[in-house]
């Protein structure tokens, strides 16, 4: 029988909140407030959070079209996300919400994402390039 062992080990995860759309902003950023400071509190670091704001579902819940949506990168050990689940749980304001656990991959591709690096792809190789804003 296998044992089971504790690491330390910080993953990175990827967090994603629909919250419902009849928040006023001050509810808005305080419930993000309080899922952040859960995260540091429990041993995570914050790495990154875009609040997102009103856009529309692909298909209702509860009757509603629109949904406040909150994006948070964050490195945590794995036994945060339960206690971070069951809190989802129990706020009445979040409509769905979804944890990922990213690749070394997908930390340094959400990393380009966020300085503006698109990657070109050549025949022959891969190229790096700024985005130009229109």
């Amino acid at each position: 029988m296998a044992t089971e062992t504790t690491e330390t080990k910080l993953q990175s995860y990827e967090l994603m909140v629909i919250f419902t759309p009849v928040l006023a902003e001050e509810e808005y950023k305080t419930a993000q407030q309080k899922f952040t400071d859960l995260i540091t509190k429990n041993g995570g670091a914050i790495v990154h959070s875009d609040a997102m704001g009103l856009r529309s579902l692909a298909y209702p819940i509860d009757k509603k079209t629109t949904g406040l949506y909150w994006l948070v990168e964050y490195q945590a050990a794995g036994n945060v996300n339960a206690i971070l689940e069951v809190q989802m749980g129990r706020d009445e304001s979040i409509m769905r919400q979804m944890i990922t656990r990213l690749d070394k991959y997908a930390v340094e591709f959400n990393e380009r994402r966020r300085k503006g690096i698109k990657l070109v792809h050549t025949p022959k190789n891969v190229v790096e390039t700024e985005e130009e804003e229109a």
